[in-house]
């Protein structure tokens, strides 16, 4: 979770001072204010522009959060309530479809997060205090510029067993297979918005971040789907007994050889890959551009 000292060394100096100077909403706060209509984002942008007017705005929206309106500056991502008074910085999480929307705003206004530096970021992760909603996105002031790996756009699966794989979603969708890790937090991102897709998603897990003994767990429960969403979730599951994973080890081998060392990597049913964390509205169109 990103800090307030840390953020007021990003932001501009002005929005620096109003988080001494103004309160910050608690959770008690935030769930009167998501009993207030939708203020509009003409009129916050506006309170803003006069309030913080050393601070260029990149977008005000008013409609995702009831109650809040979601400011993005920059790389910069914050809330505000209805008047502009009170400045918010911090996650929203919603309890319903288990998605940290801050997490998956950032990284929608942070696009060098998506590609090549999701592995470095998620073993950061995983070496910190072990909170589960922390590794989904790394804290604003912390994008690094990274490159796209030299590897080929069309990966064939041809190689792989049919073992090994971990299918879910709709069986009469399109197909898309999924390179990921338990302990991934963008894989785990990338996993939530799939589930809200009508997709048929073949999750074909690896060991990046050591979380081999959570495949097999999962790959041997009676219910693999279930398991697959409590193990990312952080929720208890039963798994079965022991059983044959020579197909794990097969998705290990495959990733070696074809130099997959971050996750999660996505391929599309025409072989057309993608590495690391895509929103839904990108991959809806990504997907259909596969259809022959």
């Amino acid at each position: 979770m990103f800090g307030i000292d840390r953020l007021r060394r990003r932001l501009p100096t002005k929005v620096a001072a109003l988080l001494v100077a103004v309160p910050v909403i608690g959770a008690a706060s935030m769930a009167v204010a998501g009993q207030i209509a939708s203020p509009s984002s003409v009129q916050v942008t506006n309170l803003l522009k006069t309030r913080l007017p050393k601070t260029q705005l990149s977008q005000v929206n008013c409609e995702k959060v009831h109650g809040l309106c979601e400011v993005t500056a920059g790389s910069n991502l914050f809330y505000v309530d209805a008047g502009a008074r009170y400045l918010i910085i911090g996650r929203v999480y919603d309890m319903e479809t288990r998605q940290d929307l801050t997490a998956a705003r950032l990284l929608e206004i942070n696009p060098d997060m998506l590609v090549g530096g999701a592995a470095k970021a998620n073993a950061a992760a995983a070496e910190g205090d072990g909170d589960a909603e922390g590794a989904i996105a790394p804290a604003p002031g912390k994008v690094q510029k990274t490159s796209v790996p030299t590897r080929p756009a069309v990966l064939s699966l041809d190689g792989l067993p049919k073992d090994g794989a971990i299918v879910w979603g709709n069986p009469a969708g399109e197909t898309v297979t999924v390179f990921t890790d338990f302990r991934c937090g963008y894989c785990r991102a990338l996993t939530n918005v799939l589930r809200g897709m009508n997709v048929r998603v073949v999750e074909r897990p690896i060991s990046v971040l050591g979380s081999r003994d959570i495949a097999d767990r999962v790959y041997c429960a009676k219910n693999r789907e279930e398991a697959l969403h409590a193990a990312y979730a952080g929720e208890p599951f039963k798994g079965g007994a022991s059983c044959n994973t020579s197909g794990l080890d097969a998705n290990e081998a495959f990733a070696h050889k074809h130099g997959l060392s971050g996750t999660p990597v996505i391929v599309r049913a025409d072989g057309a890959m993608l590495e690391g964390y895509r929103p839904k509205e990108f991959l809806q169109s990504w997907i259909k551009g596969g259809r022959s």
